[in-house]
C-alpha cells in the first residue's frame, strides 16, 4: 500500500522538536507547531490568531520587525536571533530561520530555543574576561578598560588614576596558613577594594597577590590620595571570622593620568614602579 506523505507532513511538523510558526502579511498567526508550548507556554491553540509581535521582548522589537521587513523582501533568515516572552512571564532566547511565501501571502518561520546556549556564551565571555578566583575583573579586560578611559579622559579634558596594590609578606601568609587560607584573604581583599570604589571604577587582579584600581573623572591629586589613604585604612582591619587575627597591609602605587604618562603602558609602569618603591622603603625601614 503506498504511503500518502502529503498526509503524513502536518504530523511530521508537529514532530519536530523546534516550532513551526506560519504569520500572514498582518503578522498575525495561522498557524503553529505543538513545540510552541513548550517553547512559549501557549498551546497551538492559545496563539492562533494572535498577533506575534506581541510575544517579541521589548528591546528587541525594533530589531526583529527589520528583520520581518527583509524577510519579506525576499531575504531570508536563518540566522537572527531575539528574546520572546514566556506565558509564565520567563524570557526564551529564539534562533531563527525564516521565509516569505508571495503567492501563498505567508512567512514560515522555523523557531529553535537557544536559551541553554547564550546561557553558556554569556558564562563563557564572563569566563574569560573574569579571575576566576574573586570575580574581579582580569586583566585582559583592565587593559580594555583602562583604553576606553584613557580615550574618554582625552576627549572630555578629564583626569584618572591608575594604582597598583601588592599585599605585604603575602607568602608568610601561605606558608603560616596554607594556599586555602591565602586564597580566602585574596577573595577577602577584592571585596573590600570593591568596597572602597564607585560603579564607575574598576578593581582587577592582575595576577597572585597584585590588583589594579582604575578611578575615573578624577579632579585632584588630593581626591587620590584620600582612596589611597582610605583603602589602605580598609585593607589594615583584621579579617575576622575564619581568617579572625590576619590583618593584610598592602602598598600602593599611584599613576596619575596626564601627569605620569599619557598611555596605558607608560601609567602601569610608573604605578608598578612606584608600589615597588614604596615597598622597598617599608622593607628598609623595618
Amino acid at each position: 500500500m503506498p504511503v500518502d506523505l502529503q498526509a503524513l507532513y502536518p504530523k511530521l511538523v508537529h514532530l519536530m522538536l523546534d516550532t513551526v510558526f506560519v504569520v500572514d502579511r498582518d503578522n498575525q498567526i495561522v498557524f503553529v507547531s505543538d513545540a510552541c508550548e513548550a517553547l512559549l507556554g501557549y498551546r497551538a491553540d492559545e496563539l492562533t490568531g494572535t498577533t506575534i509581535t506581541n510575544y517579541m521582548h521589548p528591546d528587541d522589537l525594533a530589531a526583529s520587525l527589520a528583520s520581518i521587513t527583509r524577510v519579506m523582501k525576499g531575504q531570508p533568515h536563518v540566522d537572527f536571533r531575539n528574546r520572546y516572552l514566556r506565558k509564565d512571564g520567563g524570557i526564551v532566547h529564539i534562533l531563527w530561520s525564516a521565509r516569505w511565501y508571495e503567492e501563498e501571502g505567508v512567512r514560515i518561520g522555523v523557531a529553535r530555543d537557544v536559551t541553554a546556549l547564550r546561557q553558556a556564551e554569556d558564562e563563557l565571555r564572563y569566563l574569560a574576561h573574569h579571575d576566576a578566583l574573586t570575580g574581579l575583573t582580569n586583566r585582559s579586560l583592565f587593559y580594555d578598560r583602562l583604553d576606553s578611559a584613557l580615550h574618554a579622559a582625552h576627549r572630555h579634558q578629564s583626569g584618572l588614576a591608575l594604582l597598583f596594590l601588592d599585599l605585604d609578606d603575602f607568602k608568610l601568609i601561605n606558608d603560616a596558613h596554607g594556599h586555602a587560607v591565602g586564597d580566602r584573604v585574596i577573595c577577602s581583599v577584592a571585596r573590600r577594594l570593591e568596597g572602597c570604589v564607585r560603579e564607575t571604577d574598576t578593581v582587577a587582579r592582575m595576577g597572585g597577590d597584585e590588583f589594579t584600581v582604575l578611578l575615573t573623572d578624577i579632579h585632584s591629586t588630593d581626591a587620590v590620595s584620600r582612596k589611597v589613604e582610605q583603602i589602605l585604612a580598609v585593607l589594615s582591619e583584621p579579617l575576622g571570622g575564619a581568617l579572625d587575627g590576619i590583618a593584610p597591609s598592602c602598598s600602593i602605587g599611584v599613576a596619575c593620568y596626564p601627569a605620569d604618562g599619557e598611555d596605558a603602558d607608560t601609567l602601569l609602569s610608573h604605578a608598578d614602579g612606584d608600589m615597588y618603591r614604596i615597598k622597598r622603603h617599608r622593607s628598609a625601614a623595618r
